[in-house]
């Protein structure tokens, strides 16, 4: 089942349960898959879908940074209720630990062993962690193993 059908499941769903919150998200992730559809002219991949849902979530977590350090604490329930159902349509995320041999792995394979080999390691690793870790967790991890 691709993406797009699983959102209209999803929609119908929240619908007949009259969940706003929900609804308002699954409508927002489904606007976006469609404008991604459109601009690549085709329908889209796996690796593009969890682009789009990753791009969505980095969005909301963004906007969660902002409203805390404005102080809108009413707006948080919202925004982080928005973090959950975006989540839910993502892999299951890797933890610290195993993100951390996967990088130790890619280090050993591409021979990196200075901070000039960065982005070396993060052009081989990213991929393998598409979708699965958040890239600021990767870039602290690579970091401080280098």
């Amino acid at each position: 089942m691709s993406l797009l059908d699983l959102l209209n499941n999803d929609l119908k769903s929240a619908l007949k349960a009259h969940d706003k919150q929900r609804l308002s998200t699954v409508r927002m992730l489904k606007a976006a898959v469609m404008n991604e559809k459109i601009k690549v002219g085709h329908d889209l991949t796996r690796d593009e879908e969890l682009a789009v849902l990753t791009r969505e979530l980095k969005q909301r977590k963004d906007s969660l940074s902002e409203f805390k350090s404005a102080g809108r604490e009413d707006l948080l329930p919202a925004i982080e209720e928005e973090i959950k159902v975006v989540q839910g349509y993502l892999p299951q995320q890797l933890s610290e630990v195993e993100v951390k041999k996967i990088v130790e792995t890619t280090i050993n394979e591409v021979g990196a062993s200075s901070k000039a080999d960065f982005g070396k390691v993060m052009k081989t690793v990213m991929p393998k962690l598409k979708g699965q870790a958040d890239g600021k967790l990767v870039n602290k991890i690579v970091n401080s193993l280098l």
